[in-house]
């Protein structure tokens, strides 16, 4: 018998709800799937409705980060598409889901610290 073993044997109650096998066997799935729920699928959907908001709210000349890494200035805005100047007199159409940043206008552009 391991420590581990022996500390859950000397900890676990010997008797009343817990010590039913079967409470036991659906109950752990159970919680298993609840602390999924809560620290992996609610924050995702959190961030994917954050994501969906500031795509929809995209304006001519916001500044975007695409899903390529490239970063360009919203020139034109369209139902499922955007223009992106890329460089001087250079816009390309990109589909509006594959803008993975929106910066606003006045938002200045994160300083390099020297670190990394």
């Amino acid at each position: 018998m391991n420590a581990t073993t022996a500390l859950v044997l000397a900890v676990a109650p010997t008797g009343g709800l817990m010590s039913d096998p079967m409470i036991t066997t659906i109950g752990l799935p159970i919680m298993l799937i609840v602390l999924f729920y809560f620290m992996i699928i609610r924050p995702q959907q959190r961030r994917a409705k954050e994501h969906a908001a500031r795509i929809a709210a995209v304006k001519r000349g916001d500044t975007v980060i695409l899903s390529n890494g490239m970063i360009g200035k919203i020139v034109r805005v369209e139902e499922q598409e955007a223009g992106v100047e890329i460089a001087q007199n250079v816009t390309v159409k990109v589909v509006k889901s594959m803008i993975a940043e929106v910066r606003s206008r006045n938002e200045p552009a994160a300083a390099n610290d020297g670190k990394g």
